[in-house]
C-alpha cells in the first residue's frame, strides 16, 4: 500500500472532534470495504483450491477494488493529520499536547466523539478520560 506521510499537525480536543463527521464517514466505508474482502478472501481460498477454476474472475477483481478503495479512503484520513492505529476495530489518534507533552487523543468508530487520551508509548488499553 501507497503510505502518504503527511507533516505532524496538533489538534485540540474540539479540532479533533470537529472533523470527526468526516473521519466517521470515511471509516465507516472502510469498514463497509474491509467486511467485503473478508468475505471474498473465503471465496477466493475455494477458488484456489479447485484446479479448473477462473482466478482472474469477478471475485478477484472485486477483491483488488477493495484494496484500492481501502488505499484511498486510508490515505484521505491520513490527509487531515490523522493516525490510522488499527483498521479492524477503526481506532484513530489525533496528535495533542497535554500538559506540555505530546499524546494521542484517541477514537473509535462507533464513539460519538473524542473523550480518552492516551501516551505515545502506550495505546488503546491505556486510555484514559478528557
Amino acid at each position: 500500500m501507497c503510505v502518504t506521510e503527511v507533516p505532524a499537525q496538533y489538534f485540540t480536543v474540539e479540532e479533533a472532534n470537529a472533523i470527526l463527521p468526516e473521519i466517521d464517514v470515511l471509516m465507516d466505508r472502510l469498514q463497509f470495504h474491509r467486511s467485503r474482502m473478508i468475505k471474498l478472501r473465503r471465496e477466493i481460498v475455494q477458488l484456489l483450491e479447485l484446479k479448473e477454476s477462473d482466478i482472474g474472475g469477478s471475485v478477484a477483481s472485486s477483491l483488488v477494488s477493495d484494496f484500492i478503495a481501502i488505499e484511498r479512503l486510508m490515505n484521505q484520513i491520513r490527509s487531515h493529520g490523522c493516525l490510522i492505529k488499527d483498521l479492524n476495530t477503526g481506532l484513530v489518534d489525533f496528535l495533542s499536547k497535554r500538559d506540555g507533552r505530546e499524546v494521542y487523543l484517541c477514537w473509535r468508530y462507533g464513539e460519538p466523539r473524542i473523550d480518552f487520551y492516551h501516551e505515545l508509548h502506550t495505546g488503546f488499553k491505556n486510555r484514559q478520560q478528557i
